[in-house]
């Protein structure tokens, strides 16, 4: 029981934090002051028609700061109202029951403790006062009804922020495997070719300028596609968005690399078409196993890309022939590639191939991302 009311005290101010003050606060200031005063000439029989009217006349701005300080707001209302000059009529009843809503809206989890022992006090002085039984019981109900709907905004607001925060999570992991993939294949395609530079450069000047044109390429695809991603990332910019790679892009992985290595690209496609989303997480997967094939695989002289699409889903595999000799730690490409199929509903493993080599193989079933 202590734990719980330890959690409780401690808990923090609702999330996302209050908005800034609107103009519906000043209309709903204007609508309290309004009410008070017609309430004061309207109703002969009200006690002390002008101490009524002026007391809640005093109070009814703390309206504009009830979001930014509910029990301080509480407090000020309470303690004139209930407490030294009593007052009881409609409009300063509704008018605390609008500050009830706010402390348990966005009241931090002290603020509820302390509001919630200054109302119960409340009520019981108006029992000791004369208030009946069933005025005692009343009041405590329109005080639960405030509460509970202050709280039942405040869970929507949170579970809202929540789902908020997954979302960019799932953004933020979604763009740190594009930059990865991306940068990778980009970077080693350069880091070879300036290794192939350097070992011809004395003997064969031309090749050493072709490597070099090479690298130039390869570097302005590679600033022009980090530009797309930060204007993506800047808040209130629009950006001009290249649409995902479809299987097709696939074949421009193929050609023979620095060293002589040959990358062999085959894509069947017997199906209905294939979404972009997924066709975009093949052609990903599959970049990035060109990519570590190229810069791990030793002695390897050929790179086979197969992918099948039929009814049954998208199938991949690359293989290469050359001894694997993997990182010393996992790389965030394979961690990559194995998000990327588990977010469709598919897999990918990687290991030596039966007949040698390393080989990467994807499945991602028609029933994992077809609706």
């Amino acid at each position: 029981m202590r734990g719980l009311l330890r959690s409780v005290w401690d808990a923090p101010r609702a999330s996302p934090p209050p908005p800034r003050r609107v103009w519906r606060d000043w209309m709903l200031l204007a609508v309290v002051a309004a009410s008070a005063v017609a309430e004061g000439i309207l109703t002969p029989d009200l006690t002390n028609p002008l101490l009524s009217v002026a007391a809640v006349l005093v109070v009814a701005p703390t309206v504009l700061w009830r979001r930014a300080h509910p029990l301080w707001m509480l407090v000020i209302v309470l303690v004139p109202l209930d407490i030294v000059v009593p007052v009881s009529n409609l409009t300063s009843s509704l008018f605390l029951l609008v500050l009830v809503y706010a402390l348990f809206r966005w009241g931090s989890g002290r603020d509820l403790v302390i509001g919630s022992v200054l109302l119960l006090g409340s009520l019981g002085l108006t029992f000791i006062r004369g208030g009946g039984l069933v005025e005692l019981i009343g009041g405590f109900a329109l005080l639960l009804s405030a509460l509970l709907l202050g709280m039942a905004f405040r869970y929507r607001a949170a579970a809202r922020q929540r789902q908020t925060d997954r979302i960019r999570m799932l953004e933020r992991e979604h763009l740190a495997r594009d930059l990865h993939d991306t940068v990778a294949h980009h970077v080693t395609a350069i880091a070879i070719r300036a290794q192939a530079g350097l070992a011809v450069a004395g003997n064969d000047p031309a090749a050493a300028t072709n490597a070099l044109g090479v690298i130039e390429a390869e570097a302005a695809q590679t600033l022009s596609e980090l530009r797309s991603m930060v204007r993506v990332l800047r808040l209130g910019e629009s950006a001009d968005l290249a649409p995902s790679p479809g299987l097709d892009a696939i074949g421009q992985l193929s050609g023979v690399r620095p060293g002589g290595v040959v990358v062999d690209v085959m894509v069947t496609e017997s199906s209905p078409s294939v979404p972009p989303p997924v066709a975009g997480a093949v052609y990903r997967i599959a970049q990035e196993s060109v990519t570590n094939a190229l810069r791990h695989a030793r002695h390897a002289t050929r790179v086979d890309v197969r992918v099948t699409a039929d009814d049954a889903g998208v199938r991949l595999s690359v293989t290469n022939d050359g001894d694997p000799a993997p990182p010393s730690a996992p790389g965030f490409g394979l961690i990559g590639m194995t998000e990327r199929a588990a977010l469709l509903g598919g897999t990918c493993t990687s290991g030596p191939a039966p007949g040698g080599g390393w080989i990467v193989t994807a499945e991602l079933p028609r029933e994992g991302w077809a609706p």
